[in-house]
């Protein structure tokens, strides 16, 4: 059953991290965009978002949508040769601070790897990469990140939120829950998407 459970999370989490990671590679490919926010109502095949900038978002959920939930995490998880996705911004002192964690389920090491600009806030990267190094010193924790075609070092702050996937129904969208939503904008305004990552047992999607 574990099994069958995990499997379901990574094929739905596979896609999410195709939309969010590979598709800002290519984005003249499609209007993509990222909705955060929190669930007003779901009626039917429609979801209604507030949006963390205060507008108010119809999103029609695609034929077979997924969605998926996710889980605490902590540095101490993270050892070298795991993939995780970071968001991060450029300190003034040097090298980048992390935003957020996501430690990805071996099963998809390698999807949507790279860095590239990430809209969490102004002027941030995210970086989907394997773990060469982690260390703690005098300075913090940090986690130096392989990439294909490149290398970054990441200080991850105390508090800085680290999740990994967990599983999530349909029923965990409810009114007030934390959601993250890649979704895909029409030439008339029109939001759609197969995918939703949901904030359960407390824990909202960082990302």
């Amino acid at each position: 059953m574990m099994g069958f459970r995990l499997m379901s999370i990574v094929s739905s989490v596979v896609a999410v991290v195709a939309l969010v990671g590979i598709a800002e590679v290519h984005p003249a490919q499609a209007e993509n965009v990222r909705l955060r926010g929190k669930v007003v109502s779901l009626d039917g095949s429609t979801l209604r978002v507030k949006t963390r900038e205060g507008t108010d978002a119809a999103v029609a959920l695609k034929s077979g949508w997924k969605v998926t939930g996710v889980a605490p995490a902590s540095l101490a998880d993270i050892k070298p040769g795991d993939f995780v996705g970071i968001a991060s911004l450029p300190k003034s002192s040097g090298g980048d601070g992390a935003l957020e964690v996501l430690v990805f389920p071996a099963a998809m090491k390698g999807t949507g790897e790279g860095s590239y600009p990430w809209d969490l806030r102004p002027g941030s990267t995210m970086t989907n990469a394997t773990v060469a190094n982690a260390v703690k010193d005098i300075e913090g924790r940090s986690l130096t990140l392989a990439y294909k075609g490149g290398e970054k070092t990441i200080s991850v702050a105390e508090g800085i939120p680290i999740v990994t996937f967990a599983p999530a129904t349909e029923a965990d969208l409810k009114p007030g829950a934390d959601v993250f939503i890649p979704a895909q904008r029409a030439d008339d305004g029109a939001l759609a998407s197969g995918f939703v990552v949901v904030g359960v047992n407390g824990v909202a999607p960082p990302m």
